[in-house]
């Protein structure tokens, strides 16, 4: 199954990582901040659910235009990085990249269903990526360990697994794409703690780049799970 992992990199910055300096100083700041975070969070996998759900009906003909789609998904993403502080197009370019990576979703989504028990496959994923990121926010707010130092380790783990990714599209080895699912689950349940740690200490810029961070440490869990599960769960 292919990769979808190299969606995240582009909002993975240096400028994200926690220093002393932060961008909000009040306690009720970063509180508002944080709960902006949250709803946008929120909304984003809503809007995602919404566009693979809808998608679902019209799987043949997504698959037939997966790559324009695809095009499409991350140049929203590129936009919303850099129109983050612009009101209104700012969301608007959110929702269209989050609903269109729900839509590019489909065809993985519609392998996984109809193999054998593929729904509760799907709905295992959900439960675990949902398990995954409770665990891993609830330890990123009680730990005393300063995760700041993690981002450069996980920032290069992204960049290896992104390139073993397009490596295995032409080879195509099963084994090898087990591997690196795995790899990525536990690369972005780490990436969970680390962004959210950095988003206590005020260290994004905005709620949407936050917000950002955390839907796609969700959605490259999901992918993960969906294509261990997938794969295990094939005759082939």
């Amino acid at each position: 199954m292919s990769s979808l992992y190299n969606r995240q990199t582009s909002t993975r910055r240096e400028e994200y990582q926690y220093n002393d300096t932060t961008q909000i100083k009040s306690s009720s700041e970063l509180s508002a901040f944080v709960s902006q975070t949250y709803q946008l969070f929120a909304a984003s996998i809503l809007a995602a659910s919404a566009g693979a759900y809808v998608g679902l009906n019209y799987v043949a003909e997504i698959s037939s235009v997966y790559w324009l789609l695809f095009i499409l998904e991350i140049a929203a993403l590129i936009g919303v990085i850099f129109l983050r502080n612009k009101p209104g197009i700012n969301l608007a370019l959110l929702f269209a990249f989050t609903t269109l990576s729900g839509v590019t979703l489909v065809p993985l989504l519609s392998r996984v269903l109809d193999m054998p028990s593929g729904a509760n496959a799907v709905m295992n994923a959900l439960g675990m990526t949902g398990i995954i990121f409770g665990i891993m926010s609830v330890y990123a707010m009680k730990t005393s360990k300063d995760l700041a130092s993690w981002g450069k380790v996980l920032f290069i783990s992204v960049i290896v697994i992104l390139i073993a990714s397009i490596v295995n599209i032409f080879l195509g080895s099963p084994l090898l794409q087990v591997g690196i699912a795995a790899i990525a689950t536990l690369v972005f349940s780490l990436y969970i703690a680390y962004d959210t740690q950095m988003l206590l200490r005020g260290a994004f810029d905005s709620p949407i780049s936050a917000a950002i961070s955390l839907y796609l440490d969700v959605l490259n869990i999901f992918i993960s799970l969906l294509q261990l599960f997938g794969i295990l769960g094939s005759d082939e």
